[in-house]
């Protein structure tokens, strides 16, 4: 694996003693640095700034960091500032946390962003070897997955956004935004914090660039992107174990010791406009406005760590925040009290965790924040499991830790309500509170996170091995045909709509014609041969026009199974329906704003169908696909939590439990078939794709029509489905010459 960011995990330093190196600060540097420890991979990236250096100093350099895993990237002071000053966070950085007043009025160094980004490119071209894995971070590159995918058009490119993606009007700000959108799409996979992030992002690409995103994933010149959300983790047995040590604990006994039976309010920011530490700072001046029985009984620790001082709001917002808490000090303060105690200083993790462990409430309130690891920070060093976080609702971390209280940090007098609630909290609400935030963050930690994004990178090139294998089948689909004449005995798994049935305006109107209740009853009573519907439709339209023949049907993707004419319909899987009720007015709405559309409810699942509404309504074809599209990101943000999962099919969006697929009733088709049978399968879209996946690996799969598949062979349409069918009920010795002028334009291989 070859990280990338923008800094390496270590800063190089050069003083009279020589080169060393020391370990960086940060999220990412923090977050990342226990699995790069632990993988072996490389780490490409800036080592900080550094006088010129002579040949014998810059030798020890690299190999001081070669030792290390770490590839250095050198940027001239120059670069440094147009780069990463300037462009990175003098304009990104803001308008990405929806700070559009602190975007300068004209932006330079863009040629320099694009510039720095190719010098990163040549160092991972340099370093890549095929069958690697590359992982960029962050937004100070975002135009390198498009750089490397030039270069390296095989390579396996993830890119991960440590900040919030902003809502597309917001973006659209943005002079460069159609190059950032594109070089991002160089990436196979891209990596969010939350569901809200994604939906953005792919508003951002459909609004910007005119490109539509399937939920989960975007096809651009041919090059499938999949996009997720990987909330990430911290090194939390790390803190855990820190927690424990007895330095830190003989730390965390001093400082409670210094403030007497004062409780303990403790904020822990890097300095930057975005933490919202002024609005905190008037929270607390509001809680004593409130509740002046609290004087004297409070104080607030506020550490500010450096950062980006040489930038101008930067050096502007500490002056604000040492104003401000000089004037609550001196209205407030007593001989013998003072309300606020302000650290402008780096601490090392050892003091840090003595703070989080002597708080009595934690403070975390961004005024927007990609993640915000400090909070899951303090969770994981409470070991006492006691301790109140208060969490903006407008931190990343806010939709995985439910348990805290969360405020909206722009309503400073909700924000110091909330502040009075957790510092009167009772004990065994604190407890019950943080089991549940430490059951959370100790097993989602900063392993889990890297490796799910990199078993989704792993597992998104596997299928798109796979695909590219589907379009070079060894036989066409009327050789298949032939060679299953003479097998003694024969499984058939066929899907209805779009399979064996042209698509119908309405679920009504799919009636199955006299020609296919023919075929299907002559493929019935073929010697050694059993037939299976499994369709996606309800189990009463089943029975109702298929139900007295001698086949088995499959209903609702499997849910309800009967393998028998005349035998009762059996749930394969148990399900709660009351799950729709939490869509149902959503498909509600969409419903009442798009003309044609209409609501198709089963035993646990609900579609929403437009084809009406793309085909009657719309003179421009699309706008029940817009719709559609809106709809899907809407229902992934959702259900993001829930045992659900959203489907597309064809002009239907259809919401269903989790595990409860095509693929379940495989077993049961598969229990009564002969062991020696041929299985041939047909299917036309993704509902489908989970029953290919769950066959034997010498099953036959057919794809109806267009679209990524599994399956090796492809048919072009329902015509050409029953053509294949029929060709099963000739005897071996008759060839298909009398059908050769179909073949070409109904059957493709």
């Amino acid at each position: 694996m070859l990280l990338v960011s923008n800094r390496l995990p270590v800063t190089a330093v050069v003083d009279a003693n020589g080169v060393h190196v020391e370990s960086s600060s940060g999220g990412l540097a923090t977050g990342l640095r226990g699995p790069h420890e632990r993988s072996g991979s490389l780490w490409i990236g800036w080592p900080g700034e550094l006088p010129k250096l002579r040949a014998k100093r810059r030798s020890e350099l690299d190999e001081r960091l070669a030792e290390l895993r770490c590839v250095p990237v050198h940027l001239s002071r120059t670069e440094v500032r147009r780069f990463y000053d300037d462009i990175s966070n003098g304009v990104l950085w803001p308008l990405f946390h929806y700070m559009v007043d602190q975007v300068p009025q004209e932006a330079r160094g863009w040629e320099t962003y694009r510039e720095a980004n190719e010098k990163f490119a040549d160092a991972v071209v340099a370093q890549y070897q095929p069958g690697d894995l590359i992982w960029i971070h962050d937004y100070q590159l975002m135009l390198l997955p498009k750089m490397l995918r030039e270069r390296l058009p095989g390579a396996n490119i993830g890119f991960f956004l440590h900040i919030p993606f902003p809502s597309s009007e917001v973006f659209s700000i943005l002079p460069w935004r159609e190059e950032i959108l594109e070089g991002l799409l160089g990436a196979d996979l891209i990596g969010f914090h939350t569901p809200p992030y994604l939906r953005h992002f792919a508003t951002s690409l459909r609004r910007v660039l005119g490109v539509d995103v399937d939920v989960d994933r975007v096809l651009v010149q041919g090059h499938e992107v999949r996009l997720g959300v990987f909330p990430m983790g911290i090194d939390a047995a790390a803190w855990e174990e820190r927690a424990e040590q007895p330095g830190v604990i003989e730390r965390m006994k001093e400082i409670r010791s210094e403030g007497g039976e004062k409780k303990l309010l403790v904020g822990i920011d890097r300095l930057d406009y975005t933490k919202g530490i002024g609005r905190r700072l008037l929270a607390l001046e509001r809680l004593f406005q409130l509740d002046p029985s609290l004087a004297e009984r409070v104080r607030l620790l506020q550490v500010t760590v450096p950062s980006r001082e040489k930038i101008g709001p930067y050096a502007d917002l500490r002056r604000k925040i040492d104003e401000l808490v000089g004037r609550i000090n001196s209205t407030y303060g007593t001989p013998g009290w003072v309300p606020i105690h302000s650290l402008h200083r780096s601490l090392s993790e050892e003091e840090v965790t003595a703070l989080y462990k002597a708080a009595d409430v934690m403070l975390v309130t961004p005024l927007r924040d990609g993640m915000n690891l400090v909070a899951k920070e303090f969770v994981a060093s409470r070991t006492d499991r006691d301790g109140v976080l208060v969490l903006s609702e407008f931190a990343g971390a806010a939709s995985e830790l439910g348990e805290a209280l969360q405020v909206n940090p722009y309503d400073i007098e909700a924000m110091a309500h909330r502040i009075r609630q957790a510092l009167l909290m009772p004990a065994m609400e604190r407890r019950s509170r943080m089991r549940a935030l430490r059951l959370r963050v100790m097993s989602h930690d900063a392993d889990r996170w890297s490796q799910s994004f990199l078993d989704a990178m792993r597992r998104n090139r596997r299928e798109l091995q796979a695909r590219e294998l589907a379009l070079e089948p060894t036989a066409s689909p009327m050789v298949i045909a032939q060679t299953l004449q003479t097998a003694p005995s024969l499984t058939l798994i066929l899907d209805y709509d779009g399979t064996i049935m042209p698509f119908a305006a309405t679920p009504d109107a799919a009636q199955p014609d006299p020609e296919l209740l023919r075929l299907l009853e002559q493929l019935a009573a073929r010697p050694g041969t059993r037939v299976h519907v499994v369709t996606g439709r309800a189990r009463q339209s089943m029975d109702r026009w298929l139900g007295h023949m001698p086949i088995g049907l499959h209903a609702e993707h499997g849910l309800w199974s009967r393998l028998h004419a005349g035998e009762p319909w059996i749930l394969v899987r148990p399900v709660h329906p009351r799950l729709k009720d939490k869509v149902r007015p959503i498909f509600e709405h969409f419903t009442s704003t798009t003309r044609g559309s209409f609501i198709e409810e089963k035993t646990a699942s609900i579609a929403w169908h437009y084809r009406l509404a793309t085909a009657e309504f719309d003179d421009q074809n699309d706008f029940g696909d817009q719709q559609a599209k809106e709809l899907r990101l809407l229902l992934a943000e959702l259900l993001s939590n829930e045992p659900m999962q959203v489907l597309s099919g064809s002009k239907v969006v259809e919401v269903r439990p989790m595990g409860v697929h095509k693929g379940v009733v495989v077993p049961l088709i598969l229990s009564e078939a002969d062991p020696q049978a041929h299985t041939l399968a047909i299917g036309d879209d993704r509902t489908d794709e989970d029953l290919f996946a769950a066959l034997p690996a010498d099953a036959i799969c057919l794809r109806v029509g267009d679209g990524p598949s599994i399956a090796p062979y492809r048919v072009a349409d329902p015509a050409a489905v029953r053509v294949l069918l029929q060709q099963l009920l000739l005897s071996p010795e008759i060839v298909v010459d009398q059908d050769v002028d179909r073949e070409p334009a109904a059957l493709v291989s």
